[in-house]
């Protein structure tokens, strides 16, 4: 299979400089028209789930609202803030929106051996591709967070730079588990090279053999675009608006342009890997055998990213945003060490296939393996709880003996399950009040006839 990688590599880098600029403008306008698509859709798909009319006024059925949308904030006053480091703040935009177009150099629209015909010249349906492409499509993402890092610094002011420093938490928590989801992808490909990944799903996809990695990276590639519900650099509860508070104007286009240029990216990026790519759904290669061949693999493609990209507009219209915690705690203590886990499991089985083991003596070794972890596990779990259950008793009766306080914290708190509050002071019955003297008149009664207890 490696050296399958090699033979589809060398039908790259032999294209003309003219057909090099033509297959980069393509690229260029199939994630533009897919943005301007992507919004009005978003827009009407949430406005379907809450039940109003969505954009109905610029072009037919509102199709053109996101052409509107970008001639509005072109029109709009250009700010930029006194304080503000106005180079890097003029430049955190573009950082944050030229890393999201570079990925598709290496994202395969159709096979690299089918090669179409563009003004009388054969070639394949894709820009160029690498031995280690995967990695390319990481390392553009990953500089794309430098962009809302940037802008939130460089802005001067509090809010935008919680929402950067919000993002880069963010980076440091699903990155990890999309590497480690990307390495059981290389696994089963025994290739980085997106060309041969799409051709290694021939026979199944993998969102079928790595299920796992599948979820992990969908759940990453959420993460990674700052959508609900992990919209946290921007927060508009929170922060104001996040990282791009100052911003207006064309810059602050360029930062929502970034957005769902990142949406189209990832999405293709999950149909390369985990949804077969450019391949027809099994139900029409079954009955037509010209399914991946000519355009038609660049229909299936196209498809496949609208798909995702309804999942993500299903996201934001369902799930609130999560508190800050929960996404750590879910990044480091969920998806990272699944992700561990599962590709631990997953080189083990390639290495019996390697050996040449049957099926059945695979899941033998490795459901016994998973069942003795999951067993100590739940050991673990029992004793852990037992003490910590006994610790909690003894506090509790530790607490019973001791009286309660209800303004012990500087401020008044009702009382725990156990706890009661002490009695509360009455007033003696009027007969019981005491007179006392006012301005010392007399030593027997009042002037006024005010009494010690009253209320005025």
């Amino acid at each position: 299979m490696i050296t399958t990688a090699a033979e589809n590599l060398s039908l790259f880098g032999r294209d003309p400089w003219w057909l090099i600029v033509v297959k980069a403008v393509f690229c260029f306008a199939f994630a533009m028209l897919t943005v301007l698509f992507s919004i009005v859709w978003e827009r009407k798909v949430v406005a379907w789930m809450q039940l109003r009319i969505g954009p109905n006024r610029h072009g037919p059925w509102g199709m053109l609202q996101s052409l509107a949308d970008g001639v509005k904030l072109m029109l709009k006053e250009d700010v930029v803030v006194k304080g503000a480091d106005k180079v890097v703040y003029i430049l955190a935009p573009i950082v944050a929106a030229i890393p999201a177009f570079m990925a598709f150099a290496v994202i395969p629209f159709g096979p690299a051996d089918n090669e179409i015909s563009v003004f009388g010249t054969r070639t394949p349906m894709q820009l160029t591709d690498l031995p280690v492409g995967v990695l390319f499509i990481l390392a553009t993402a990953s500089v794309g967070i430098y962009g809302i890092v940037l802008a939130g610094w460089s802005s001067g002011s509090t809010y935008p730079l919680l929402g950067g420093l919000r993002s880069t938490a963010q980076m440091i928590s699903y990155e990890i588990a999309m590497g480690l989801s990307f390495a059981a992808v290389f696994l089963y490909s025994h290739s980085m090279s997106t060309s041969q990944i799409v051709a290694s799903q021939q026979d199944k996809w993998y969102v079928l053999l790595l299920p796992v990695s599948f979820i992990v990276y969908v759940v990453a590639m959420v993460g990674e675009t700052n959508r609900a519900p992990f919209d946290l650099p921007e927060a508009e509860g929170e922060l104001v608006g996040g990282f791009n508070t100052e911003y207006s104007s064309i810059k602050f286009a360029m930062f929502m342009l970034a957005e769902y240029v990142n949406m189209v990216t990832v999405s293709a990026v999950a149909t390369t890997l985990f949804l077969g790519g450019w391949r027809a759904p099994w139900p029409i290669t079954t009955f037509w055998d010209g399914a991946n061949h000519g355009w038609w693999p660049l229909l299936w493609f196209t498809v496949k990213i609208q798909l995702s990209l309804f999942f993500f507009i299903w996201l934001r219209g369902t799930l609130p945003r999560m508190r800050y915690d929960q996404f750590m705690k879910l990044g480091w203590k969920v998806l990272i060490p699944v992700s561990m886990v599962w590709l631990m499991l997953v080189a083990a089985v390639r290495a019996l296939r390697n050996d040449n083991y049957d099926f059945g003596r695979i899941a033998l070794y490795v459901g016994g393996a998973v069942l003795v972890v999951l067993l100590l596990s739940l050991v673990v779990d029992v004793f852990r709880d037992r003490g910590r259950k006994r610790a909690d008793a003894e506090a509790d009766a530790e607490a019973d003996r001791k009286p309660f306080d209800p303004m012990a914290g500087g401020y008044p708190v009702p009382p725990l399950p156990g706890q009661t509050l002490p009695p509360v002071p009455r007033r003696r019955p009027r007969g019981e009040r005491q007179l006392v003297p006012v301005n010392g008149e007399n030593g027997t009664g009042t002037t006024n006839g005010e009494e010690t207890g009253d209320d005025h």
